[in-house]
């Protein structure tokens, strides 16, 4: 057989057995031997080998997993137009920030005007604390004439003008009756929002422009570093043609990532007497895996509404103004699903933003586990906003993990501070240092586009907890540069139950390698977001960034 043994300056391997090495061995994909070109002599001496020293002075790591991201929503949001408070980078374009509610209609009405007639404006990125409150009227202003679709920063979220709402032909006297619908102000939020979807699936699972949007989206995954993610909805829209147009753009030689699959479990469940039906649901879609499209053992539930919308449930005292949260399905309901799929030994993925919605989270996990005790079940807790430190023991004596939001922290830190829920727990989003001291294994996720797909960036900012505005909030719940960087890789692996693949670099694992120029163990801990990524190695084969 022929090795290839890559070189570099450094390889930080994330196993702590052998932490450094200079030299990796290769073969079919897999990784022979880590360590030095004298210690791997063996090998070479008895076989014959090609040495690679493209990345002789860079560093390796093992390739970046992000365990919770959307490539269909993705799609869905990058074609549109961004609109958004911080400056947001795209493969296909640099959003300039947008802040105040005068600059937010202004930059909506300069958009419009610039556009063909007839065609519908979708717009992502708006949030009210930075923007003010946009209404049905305020849009009908714009134009009377075009639908316009605001999107709201967390995509729970659409408000429409009156064009809009006849475009998708909503009964409106009905629209009054719908508990998540605002009609008068064009607000269409939760299931109000996934109502609104519904009706304008033509439009944007377009073949053209979904194609499209998934090719940005897999030049987003790729430029992040990443060699692993993972899909939290294993497919946004569970369509035959979803599927298909996934396979055609992910599926193929030069994508250099896997995507594991994880389906939405009350998907085909409407009522509590229908959760049974979930378990044959999945293995359905399991049967469909490809070697880089495949479903596991694993589930996802939600519980409480999004954190960028502030509809997540939160407890006493509550939010400043005095509004409620929401939940995305009855408790009772996500309850009855989790109980079907622990019992059929499905690893479950929990999404959960508020506090209230975390504790609903535990009480189904400790009722499960007295019911049907199970070991080594890794029930994660999905994006962890807004925690109490008793929660997180609760967690650790649960046996749950964690799989963190970040970046919350640093885009919403003042702002819910100033106008939401105050200092104390504003600063304490993501409290993930606490989960470090109670041994919870915990990843870093973007929730892309929630936040960017950039790896080191939601690193940085749990090393940092450096807000927008450049303060410190939450200083005690920072993580170690080492604790970042295995949340990112090892820890990441072990979310999505692949650790005994992916997310170290040793013999026998995947030769899955993010390529960076420099050290993030050794530069200044404010500035591993700008380390620069070359590119990554898939299985052997490397893949520079696109220039």
């Amino acid at each position: 057989m022929t090795l290839r043994v890559f070189t570099a300056r450094t390889i930080r391997t994330m196993n702590p057995s052998l932490p450094e090495a200079t030299a990796v061995a290769v073969k079919d994909g897999m990784i022979v031997e880590v360590g030095t070109l004298d210690s791997l002599q063996p090998w070479l001496s008895r076989h014959d080998h090609v040495v690679d020293e493209r990345f002789a002075d860079k560093v390796l790591m093992p390739g970046f997993i992000d365990p919770h991201l959307h490539p269909s929503l993705g799609a869905i949001l990058l074609p549109m137009h961004f609109i958004t408070a911080l400056e947001w980078r795209l493969p296909d374009r640099v959003v300039a920030p947008v802040v105040g509610h005068a600059a937010y209609l202004d930059r909506l009405s300069a958009i419009e005007a610039d556009m063909p007639a007839n065609e519908p404006l979708h717009t992502w990125g708006y949030h009210h604390i930075w923007h003010g409150r946009i209404t049905r009227t305020m849009i009908n202003a714009i134009s009377a004439m075009r639908p316009i679709l605001v999107w709201q920063r967390s995509y729970h979220e659409i408000v429409m003008n009156d064009a809009a709402i006849d475009w998708l032909k909503f009964d409106r006297e009905r629209l009054r009756q719908h508990p998540q619908v605002d009609a008068e102000a064009g607000r269409f939020y939760e299931s109000g929002k996934l109502m609104a979807t519904a009706r304008m699936m033509g439009y944007l699972t377009d073949p053209e422009r979904f194609r499209h949007g998934l090719s940005l989206v897999k030049a987003a995954i790729h430029a992040g570093g990443h060699t692993t993610i993972g899909d939290l909805t294993g497919g946004y829209f569970d369509t035959d043609d979803e599927w298909e147009a996934m396979r055609d753009v992910l599926d193929t030689p030069d994508t250099p990532f896997r995507v594991q699959m994880i389906p939405v479990g009350t998907r085909p469940v409407r009522q509590i007497d229908q959760a049974d039906a979930v378990v044959p649901w999945l293995k359905e879609r399991a049967s469909r895996s490809t070697a880089r499209l495949f479903y596991r053992d694993h589930v996802k539930l939600f519980m409480d509404g999004a954190f960028f919308a502030e509809l997540m449930q939160v407890q006493p005292p509550g939010y400043i103004d005095g509004h409620h949260g929401e939940w995305m399905f009855p408790p009772e309901l996500t309850e009855a699903v989790a109980r079907a799929c622990w019992n059929a030994g499905y690893r479950i993925h929990v999404h959960c933003t508020g506090d209230l919605g975390l504790e609903l989270a535990l009480d189904i996990l400790e009722k499960l586990q007295f019911e049907r005790p199970r070991v080594n079940h890794r029930f994660t807790i999905e994006h962890f906003g807004l925690s109490t430190p008793e929660q997180v023991r609760r967690i650790a004596d649960l046996g749950a993990i964690v799989s963190a939001n970040v970046y919350y922290l640093h885009e919403l830190g003042e702002a819910y501070w100033q106008h939401s829920i105050g200092h104390e727990r504003a600063s304490q989003m993501a409290r993930l240092g606490t989960v470090a001291r109670h041994n919870v294994t915990t990843a870093l996720h973007s929730d892309f586009t929630m936040a960017p797909a950039l790896p080191l960036f939601n690193a940085w900012v749990a090393i940092n907890r450096v807000s927008e505005a450049g303060n410190v909030l939450g200083a005690t719940e920072r993580l170690t540069v080492e604790q970042a960087m295995r949340a990112i890789t090892i820890d990441a692996a072990y979310v999505l139950g692949m650790e005994h693949e992916v997310g170290s670099i040793r013999a026998g694992k995947k030769a899955d390698f993010t390529v960076l120029e420099q050290d993030p163990f050794t530069v200044d801990p404010m500035t591993i977001k700008d380390i620069p990524v070359w590119g990554t190695v898939f299985e052997g084969m490397p893949f520079p960034r696109a220039s």
